[in-house]
């Protein structure tokens, strides 16, 4: 008998199946979830990357207007995903005839 099957004895586990001494792997166990919970605040740089736009055209339209939605936390602005995702929809067009696509450009 080794010495860890007698520890296991003594208190009260089976011996195991495993080699003595060395431990089974948890390399099989899913690993606890490291995603972050969906962001729904971005600042400028990150909705710009969303909506694969510069950064300076959103700083231009909340100037000029005809951009998404924003919301100003101080001095910081950041944007909804849900804005951004609403703003994004509305700008859908068919084709460059249709009377939409003039008024966006």
């Amino acid at each position: 008998m080794t010495e860890i099957t007698k520890r296991r004895s003594e208190i009260g586990q089976s011996p195991s199946r495993h080699r003595s001494g060395v431990m089974p792997s948890t390399d099989n166990q899913p690993p606890e979830s490291t995603v972050p919970p969906e962001r729904v605040f971005l600042n400028n740089d990150e909705a710009a990357q969303f909506l694969n736009l510069s950064p300076r055209t959103l700083e231009k339209q909340r100037v000029i207007g005809g951009g998404p939605r924003f919301r100003k936390f101080g001095r910081r602005v950041l944007y909804a995903v849900t804005d951004l995702k609403v703003w994004a929809n509305e700008r859908t067009c068919e084709t460059t005839s249709d009377p939409q696509y003039t008024a966006l450009r």
